[in-house]
């Protein structure tokens, strides 16, 4: 992570998108510099932003290139609460017997994940984060 750049904290209208059965929407800078937009599943755990990718993607390839990233979140229910999070991939780590990708799968479709191909997680430090509840 850049040194001039703090952890930022995510407030709890934040964390409840990131632990609702909903998906994010994470945006890094491919290898010619434009903005790619990807849907995937993400989770915050002690105040660390996860998602993962199979092994050798173009995701992992770009996240280890350039690790700046954004992911934010939309309620179904209110296109006004969000969250908005800047940061770094700072840890990228195999996701061990598919156990971060299974919790995901469980917590948006109630069963583990069905393709059983090595995978691995990306570790996101939050350095900006912007939430509304979506009230007045």
């Amino acid at each position: 992570m850049s040194a001039d750049l703090a952890p930022a904290e995510i407030p709890a209208t934040g964390l409840e998108l990131l632990h609702a059965a909903i998906p994010g929407h994470v945006s890094f800078l491919d290898g010619k510099g434009r903005i790619v937009t990807t849907v995937l599943w993400v989770h915050e755990r002690d105040g660390l932003v996860l998602t993962s990718s199979p092994v050798d993607s173009v995701k992992g390839r770009a996240f280890r290139e350039r690790p700046q990233v954004s992911v934010s979140l939309v309620d179904r229910a209110n296109q006004f609460h969000s969250v908005s999070i800047s940061g770094e991939v700072t840890h990228i780590h195999p996701d061990e017997d598919l156990a971060f990708i299974d919790e995901m799968s469980r917590k948006c479709h109630g069963t583990d994940y069905a393709h059983r191909t090595p995978r691995e997680v990306f570790v996101i430090t939050p350095i900006k984060v912007r939430a509304s509840t979506g009230t007045w």
